[in-house]
């Protein structure tokens, strides 16, 4: 009401702007899933269809009956009154109640110095009461009173003649088309066969979209598609579902040939350091040597890194894990190192994970905490929908152009602090790697202790 008050008191707003309103107000209203706007589809036009129709039918059809059935007993009742108005005597009179009844099927009775009741209140459906009385008044212009409610299958019609008064009882479909309710009840029926038969159709239709949807967040969170899983419905639907399969095999293979070369070529890398130290060892004591021998340990420490970074592409199936073990076992680790770690748990405890990899992506964000912080707080909150675990800690934190770049594989920062505690730049990145292959992601912000927060947020 406050938009449309708006409109009148600013008559120079374009009309625009009122279409654009409504049409946004019909896209809130109407619903979201591809079952119901197809319901809707159907449904609709055959509801607009048959008011159509029904009142099409009302309007001409039925009102045109009833008409032509008032009038034609409204003529008997109007012979009646000219024979007895001609024929005067009581005996005349009962003749003329006998023709009227084994005739014209209607129950006449003569009171003499009778007087007409009092007008009755118009029924609110009243097409007969209405028709009736046009007709009365038409061909009879005597005073009248009539009741079409007072018994559901006659009809009263009492009218004033000269010292006596003419009741007459009528069938009700003598003068009104009382069987049209089977052209309603037909059409409801119809329609209602019709709806029923659709939503059945439509349901089997939908199936398989809905099927392809349920694969697709499953194969996007990092857990395997349903095994029952196949191409089925209408050839569009096939088709999406044959090239999601099709998508989802060449991302496998992709995964896995990444792997196996980072796996390679770590091995290979490890065998020529080892060879190295080997060497190295030989070579006995010689200062000379030490920084030949770090070089060593740093390229040991970097291989480490691409190990545990070619660890976290591997396929894992989907488990439980316990958040407040995990937790407990973080807290005791933080003790050992004296330092403090709080967490807090809304919702269920346990959540449906690849536990190795989330385990490790929970560890990797505390132990890079513990390195630079002293006091770590953990939020851990599950809905209905998501996963968030939100950690906020007391160090340096992380300037805000470099919270991109940390991300990427061996960034590493020169000022501040390092988020990776073996020093190659691969902590975040294999973080965030995890949680993305959960269907989540990895976000840093400030922290309200002053340093850095860290938020995981993956659906569940």
């Amino acid at each position: 009401m406050a938009i449309f008050d708006s409109l009148r008191r600013d008559p120079d707003r374009p009309p625009q702007f009122g279409l654009r309103w409504m049409s946004r107000w019909l896209r809130r209203q109407l619903p979201t899933g591809l079952y119901a706007r197809s319901l809707l589809i159907i449904i609709l036009p055959m509801l607009i269809l048959q008011t159509v129709l029904a009142f099409l039918f009302m309007e001409r059809h039925w009102q045109m009956v009833t008409q032509r059935l008032s009038s034609a007993v409204t003529r008997d009742i109007a012979a009646v009154i000219d024979l007895i108005e001609t024929y005067p005597s009581a005996e005349d009179n009962a003749i003329m109640v006998r023709i009227a009844r084994q005739r014209l099927n209607l129950a006449v009775s003569v009171e003499t110095n009778g007087e007409l009741p009092a007008p009755r209140p118009k029924p609110f459906f009243s097409i007969l009461d209405q028709i009736l009385s046009d007709q009365i008044t038409s061909q009879i212009r005597r005073p009248f009173w009539i009741d079409t409610v007072g018994d559901s299958k006659l009809i009263e019609i009492r009218i004033k003649l000269d010292g006596k008064v003419l009741r007459i009882f009528a069938n009700r479909n003598q003068a009104y088309a009382s069987n049209t309710h089977i052209f309603l009840l037909w059409m409801v029926g119809t329609a209602l066969v019709l709806i029923i038969i659709s939503t059945l159709f439509l349901r089997g239709q939908i199936r398989p979209i809905l099927s392809l949807a349920r694969a697709a967040e499953s194969f996007g969170k990092g857990q395997k598609p349903p095994e029952d899983f196949s191409p089925r419905g209408a050839d569009e639907v096939r088709r999406a579902g044959l090239a999601f399969i099709l998508m989802r095999e060449r991302i496998e293979r992709q995964m896995e040939q990444r792997t196996a070369m980072l796996t390679g070529v770590s091995h290979d890398l490890r065998t020529i350091l080892t060879r190295f130290k080997l060497q190295l060892a030989l070579a006995g004591d010689n200062p000379e040597l030490d920084a030949l021998g770090q070089d060593v340990e740093d390229m040991q420490t970097m291989l480490e890194g691409y190990m545990a970074f070619a660890r976290g592409e591997a396929e894992e199936d989907l488990g439980t894990l316990d958040l407040r073990a995990l937790f407990d076992k973080l807290q005791n680790d933080f003790a050992l190192h004296g330092k403090s770690l709080t967490y807090g748990i809304q919702g269920e405890e346990e959540i449906s994970v690849r536990p190795n990899a989330f385990a490790r992506l929970v560890g990797n964000l505390a132990s890079n905490a513990m390195r630079y912080a002293n006091r770590l707080e953990i939020d851990a909150r599950q809905s209905a929908k998501w996963l968030t675990v939100v950690f906020d800690d007391d160090g340096p934190g992380i300037a805000r152009e470099f919270r991109d770049d940390v991300f990427k594989p061996f960034f590493r920062l020169d000022e501040a602090r390092n988020l990776d505690a073996s020093g190659t730049g691969l902590g975040l990145a294999i973080a965030r790697d995890i949680a993305r292959s959960h269907g989540g992601n990895v976000m840093l912000a400030d922290s309200p202790l002053g340093g850095l927060r860290a938020t995981i947020r993956i659906p569940v």
